[in-house]
This record gives structure tokens, C-alpha cells and sequence, in this order.
């Protein structure tokens, strides 16, 4: 196995970034309130 210098371990890029997370849990909660509505609508006056 190779071992790495401190410089070549601050060139590697690549992992989940926090924008991504947020991005996909916001589109998982918009769609479950479209998929909530959809299933039990209820009027604007309640």
C-alpha cells in the first residue's frame, strides 16, 4: 500500500457535501407533502 504526503492527501477530492444532503432531504419533504395532500386533501378554511 502507498502511503500518502500531506499535500497529495489535500488534493484528493470527492465525498458527500453538505449541500447535497440538505438538497435531497428537502426534495424527500416537498414530496411528501405533495404525496400528503394528494392522498388526504383538505380545505384551505380548516
Amino acid at each position: 500500500m502507498k502511503q500518502l504526503k500531506e499535500k497529495d492527501l489535500e488534493r484528493i477530492t470527492g465525498g458527500f457535501s453538505a449541500w447535497a444532503a440538505l438538497g435531497i432531504v428537502s426534495a424527500v419533504l416537498f414530496l411528501s407533502g405533495v404525496f400528503s395532500g394528494i392522498v388526504n386533501p383538505k380545505s384551505c378554511n380548516q
